[in-house]
């Protein structure tokens, strides 16, 4: 890309992992790495930086927000290369405490190897990597406690799940029956006010559309605030496919036994589809995945696509 900056460094990984980004200070030899990944990829992770890394000294882990894909590579990078990792501040007690009631990896029936953090980010601090200085913003929406960081000299906005080129992440808190979609639009606006060059996705590659994509991004947001239930249906496929994308096959008696168990099926169920029984739900829900393609089956073994 002409003109991208040459000390950000970006990790493009799929949708099980989220993008990692090295920001360098290359008059210290030394980076930042901003999110992790999924943990059953952390070891592709620690390759990767430190490759990445060209000898240069890992100083420090930033997390936008504690989803299991973001933060899953922490402790393997924590214990490879001895950086203080840094999390959200409303975040900060839970995860030392390891409070599973309050993160969200049980509830989406997720994993993550537990971490240590040695500090936090709060909205209106500001991160010096070298000669860059990243403003940290808070983008509630897609998690209440997410944040940007922002690089006003260059425009280059690390937007995490705020903002894809082509949307944006499930919005959890609306699942809960919590608001997040006023949330949501909020933080687009900020993003709009911010005139970022360029925008670095939780996953997906860097683009300089951004008004494209935040046109896109309210677009769909318009329909989900009018059909509210539209969103809750898409939110219970996506957990269903980010399963398959880790496990890759498993039996179908085993998949409804993990359907059953995360508590995330059943506040949609409970909801937004409690007209029907809970079994004809699930088996729906799988069934709209293996018609449009994302999964398959062969006999009673489902596949991811």
């Amino acid at each position: 890309m002409s003109g991208w900056p040459k000390d950000i460094h970006v990790l493009e990984r799929g949708w099980l992992s989220s993008n990692s980004i090295l920001l360098f200070d290359d008059f210290q030899r030394t980076a930042t790495l901003v999110d992790t990944g999924y943990v059953s990829h952390a070891e592709q992770t620690v390759a990767l930086v430190d490759q990445a890394l060209g000898g240069r000294r890992l100083i420090r882990i930033i997390n936008t927000h504690l989803h299991s894909d973001h933060c899953g590579g922490n402790a393997a990078l924590a214990g490879r290369f001895g950086a203080p990792i840094h999390v959200p501040v409303a975040e900060l007690e839970a995860a030392k405490a390891w409070d599973e009631d309050r993160l969200s990896f049980k509830s989406t029936g997720q994993r993550c190897a537990r971490f240590h953090p040695a500090g936090s980010l709060s909205p209106g601090e500001r991160v010096s990597v070298g000669g860059r200085r990243w403003d940290v913003l808070a983008a509630p929406g897609h998690d209440p406690h997410a944040l940007l960081l922002f690089d006003a000299r260059d425009g280059v906005l690390i937007a995490a799940d705020a903002l894809w080129e082509n949307g944006f992440g499930v919005v959890f808190p609306e699942l809960a029956g919590e608001p997040g979609f006023e949330e949501v639009r909020a933080t687009l606006s900020l993003i709009r006010s911010l005139n970022a060059r360029w925008v670095i996705p939780g996953h997906g590659s860097v683009f300089s559309d951004v008004g494209g994509a935040l046109d896109r991004a309210e677009a769909r947001l318009d329909s989900f605030e009018q059909d509210p239930v539209r969103h809750a249906w898409y939110a219970a496929k996506v957990l269903v496919k980010f399963h398959l994308l880790e496990v890759r096959h498993l039996p179908l008696a085993t998949l409804f036994q993990w359907l059953d168990q995360t508590p995330y099926f059943s506040l949609v169920h409970q909801r937004y589809f409690s007209h029907q029984p809970w079994p004809t739900w699930r088996a729906d829900v799988l069934e709209t995945l293996l018609k449009s393609g994302a999964l398959t089956r062969d006999a009673d073994l489902i596949v991811d696509a």
